[in-house]
């Protein structure tokens, strides 16, 4: 038995804090291991299991009755709880699916990427089974970046990084994908738990760090550059990055980041009253960078973290931020997988359902200094874009036209473009099948109104000069 899960518990003795550490195997959580481990061990390993987190909660229940500082009685019952929820996990005997090799697009129940692969069937994607070649780190796993990481995960793709460095709270249980038993673990453990179980197909890194540190940027950026995934792939080893932080200070440490690196991202946020949000495409060079517009608050010289109040937090809604997690992740398959318009910015006012787009381009007197360089490669490398987009037209007009999806069908019909229909050689036969007849006179059966004899600019001349003419008389 290699692989085993430990548990340490910080108990109160007579002696001080000692540690009680219990070890249990990890063959419920990877069935491959079932395997390896003969049955009577499995079973003897269990039983031993549950006789320890049984001893461990008899002992946690004493402990709290013989304490009377407030201070261990709250860490007692902290530890209960832990140990409650492993009891609790144990019990269910919650198990993970084998990983797929291939991606197939066979339509039964056991393939969980038959509707993903829909999509290359029906043209939408060329060739989705290129989503496992692609890595996405994602900053901050909160109300947007969790939620984004189940629907990459769901979706398939090959690595995600994930970065934060707080912890489960139950006041997160109202937007984040976490469980109330993972309270007290870090975010990013608790999703990496979380996401195995949904695709264990998917390489999952988790840096429990905070990126605005020295130390933490260092981390950041040398774990963006690592290519050990894809190492014959060009570029830096992520092929995108998701921000989904909720402050300033951490979305200016991303920005730099990339700048430095010529990394194109994504920035995401949703306001504090929890109505609006957005997404926006950064392209080093080719968009404006996060320092080239910053907000108003910022552009003023007002510190952000003097505009909190203790006992005040921002509001928020999990549709709000599932909304803006959608579009987020919608924005990314569309970027990484070829398909569809990729949106610069997109907004989202959840009070009028309003959906504003823009563009923005880069400020030539921007503070980033790796954001002016960026620009100058980018204006250097026009010709050569300019080029590309040419031999690239080109090579479209040659390719002959794509049918349409569905074109042979057992009911034979057939799809015709509304250019190819000239209605003047429609014609109507007037012939109806047996025993169906017309409610109304058809338009040909309808009596044509008399002819009327036009008259000319020069007999209503000589009318009038007659008239005239008898009126004089008179």
């Amino acid at each position: 038995m290699k692989e085993s899960v430990s548990v340490a518990w910080q108990t109160h003795t007579a002696r001080g804090f000692g540690k009680i550490t219990i070890i249990y195997p990890n063959w419920r959580l990877n069935p491959a291991n079932k395997s390896k481990i003969h049955t009577r061990e499995v079973v003897k390993s269990v039983k031993i299991m549950e006789v320890e987190l049984k001893e461990l909660l008899s002992d946690l229940h004493s402990l709290k009755k013989s304490i009377s500082d407030p201070s261990h009685l709250a860490l007692i019952e902290k530890m209960l709880l832990h140990a409650e929820n492993i009891a609790t996990l144990e019990k269910s005997g919650t198990t993970r699916r084998s990983k797929v090799k291939d991606m197939s697009a066979e339509v039964v129940d056991s393939n969980p990427y038959s509707r993903l692969m829909a999509l290359q069937r029906m043209g939408i994607v060329n060739n989705y089974e290129r989503i496992r070649e692609f890595s996405v780190a994602i900053v901050g796993i909160g109300g947007v970046g969790s939620v984004a990481a189940e629907m990459l995960t769901r979706c398939g793709i090959g690595r995600l990084l994930l970065y934060d460095y707080d912890k489960v709270e139950l006041a997160n249980m109202n937007r984040l994908f976490f469980r109330p038993e993972q309270v007290g673990m870090t975010k990013t453990d608790a999703a990496v738990q979380t996401l195995s179980e949904i695709n264990p197909d998917v390489v999952l890194e988790s840096y429990t760090l905070n990126i605005t540190t020295v130390e933490g940027f260092d981390t950041f950026m040398s774990s963006l550059t690592n290519k050990s995934f894809q190492p014959t792939k060009s570029g830096s080893g992520v092929d995108l990055v998701l921000s989904c932080v909720d402050n300033y200070e951490a979305r200016m440490v991303v920005n730099q980041a990339c700048n430095e690196l010529n990394q194109t991202w994504m920035e995401s946020g949703v306001s504090e009253d929890a109505v609006s949000g957005h997404i926006q495409l950064l392209i080093p060079g080719e968009t404006a960078c996060f320092a080239c517009v910053p907000p108003l608050v910022v552009a003023s010289g007002i510190d952000e973290r003097t505009l909190k109040r203790e006992g005040v937090c921002a509001a928020s809604l999990p549709t709000t931020m599932g909304v803006v997690a959608g579009l987020l992740v919608q924005n990314t398959l569309k970027y990484l997988l070829k398909f569809g318009q990729v949106s610069r910015y997109l907004g989202y006012n959840a009070l009028k359902d309003y959906f504003p787009t823009m563009e923005m381009k880069p400020n030539s007197q921007c503070s980033n200094a790796a954001c002016l360089e960026r620009q100058k490669e980018y204006i250097l490398a026009k010709p050569t874009r300019d080029a590309a987009a040419k031999a690239k037209a080109d090579i479209e007009a040659l390719s002959p036209a794509e049918n349409p999806v569905h074109a042979d069908n057992e009911w034979n019909i057939s799809v015709v473009d509304d250019e190819e229909m000239d209605g003047s050689d429609v014609k109507n036969s007037g012939v109806l099948p047996e025993g169906i007849v017309h409610e109304l006179p058809v338009a040909d059966e309808y009596p044509k109104p008399p002819v009327t004899q036009t008259v000319g600019p020069a007999d209503d001349l000589e009318e009038l000069r007659r008239q005239l003419e008898a009126l004089n008389a008179d």
